[in-house]
């Protein structure tokens, strides 16, 4: 088909063509930037924590005063819980995965460096990596031997050069030596040197307020945990027993010690759920953001085309009595706006880059991939076409007769 007369209808409806344009091009880079940010969203809520999130449990206490003896009233709590049918494993643990509170420190490589290397998270409690189901992927888990009393080194700054080994994540290794080994190594909390003797494959923090990237950068210490000291015990059991597994825990940790409350008892599932719900929720409010740009979009195409037709009812009857057919007048609208759609997606493209500049400048956001504008155009190309699709069936349907009726 000849595109000049279209083009050349185009520049005596200036305003309108130009109006539907815009309204495509926002459209465009709305669309582009917000599929983005939620795929952002939608992947962030799916990293991995390393664990076995399924099979795992937690339950909070409280104490009512400090306990008359911290350790002994830990090492009861764990053998209880140990003994509750179904269970596999459970420790004292200082911190969880998706709680927003964590225990962090600064490393150096090197004591004389002034500024720190970067920061990572500290998780703490015996037998940690069999509760928590991490895959140790080189060197080996803490002996019975290496472990310390946190209360006792907490008590007396000197044992903190007792702790001499550590396990670290992958990722961190990565971050720290580069293509390298991590086993054998030292890092320097402070002045106090640290072996790392084993690797895990992945352990998350507990909270991702150091961004996404530093998600795994995450050391385990062979520190022993009081009832004093922490308050987390974590259990792990078959998928299908939690709920009942976890009813049973809170009754044995009260039954125990009348002089302590149950702050919280949850599955890791459940508390992942909730660390990533503000996620979910802003996928869901960008969703209908998409949705309602793309249904004012569609409206506005079709109040547009259902005007030209108006205006152009002549015009067409006129064409029809010279012999265009019904097909030629479809086809003539559906180009119109297929050009109209095009202009608008390509200044749509160069909007969206420019809007996704400013997000990478003000909130660090990673660079829109190339692939997000051919989706966004040819989503636009549908939804145009289907838009202009019942005017111009209208305009089809024009009879020759309205050109001598109009004379």
């Amino acid at each position: 088909m000849d595109i000049l007369p279209i083009f050349s209808t185009l520049r005596r409806h200036k305003i309108t063509a130009l109006l539907l344009v815009l309204e495509i091009a926002l459209t465009c880079a709305i669309v582009c930037n917000a599929v983005f940010l939620i795929s952002q969203r939608l992947q962030r809520t799916e990293m991995a924590s390393g664990v076995a999130e399924h099979e795992l449990l937690q339950v909070q206490v409280a104490n009512i005063g400090k306990p008359a003896n911290g350790k002994a009233r830990a090492q009861e709590d764990l053998a209880l819980l140990r003994q509750i049918p179904g269970v596999t494993a459970a420790a004292l643990l200082n911190q969880v995965p998706f709680t927003n509170s964590s225990s962090n420190t600064s490393i150096k490589l090197d004591p004389a460096q002034k500024l720190p290397t970067l920061n990572a998270t500290m998780y703490m409690g015996e037998g940690l990596i069999a509760s928590f189901g991490a895959r140790l992927v080189a060197g080996r888990d803490f002996s019975a031997d290496e472990y310390l009393d946190y209360d006792d080194m907490r008590s007396n700054p000197e044992l903190q050069n007792k702790v001499g080994s550590v396990v670290i994540t992958q990722a961190l290794g990565e971050r720290l030596w580069p293509g390298q080994s991590a086993l054998g190594r030292n890092i320097y909390l402070g002045d106090t040197s640290v072996r790392v003797i084993g690797v895990v494959q992945s352990l998350i923090r507990p909270s991702l307020f150091m961004g996404d990237d530093a998600a795994q950068w995450t050391m385990i210490f062979p520190l022993r945990l009081s009832a004093a000291s922490a308050s987390r015990y974590v259990l792990r059991t078959a998928p299908d027993q939690r709920q009942q597994v976890l009813s049973e825990a809170a009754k044995v940790l009260r039954k125990a010690d009348p002089h302590r409350i149950v702050l919280k008892k949850d599955t890791l599932d459940d508390i992942r759920g909730a660390f990533f719900q503000n996620d979910r929720a802003m996928a869901g409010i960008l969703v209908g953001v998409i949705a309602a740009l793309l249904i004012v979009t569609a409206l506005g195409i079709v109040g547009l085309a259902s005007f030209w037709v108006a205006q152009r009812r002549r015009t067409i009857g006129v064409r029809r009595a010279l012999g265009a057919t019904r097909r030629n007048i479809l086809n003539y609208f559906q180009t119109e706006n297929f050009l109209l759609a095009t202009i608008g997606i390509v200044l749509g493209m160069v909007l969206a880059y420019g809007i996704n500049l400013f997000l990478m400048t003000r909130y660090e956001l990673p660079r829109l991939p190339g692939m997000y504008f051919p989706m966004g155009a040819i989503a636009l190309w549908l939804i145009g076409q289907l838009a202009v699709l019942g005017p111009a069936l209208r305009a089809a349907a024009v009879p020759p007769v309205v050109a001598t009726r109009s004379v």
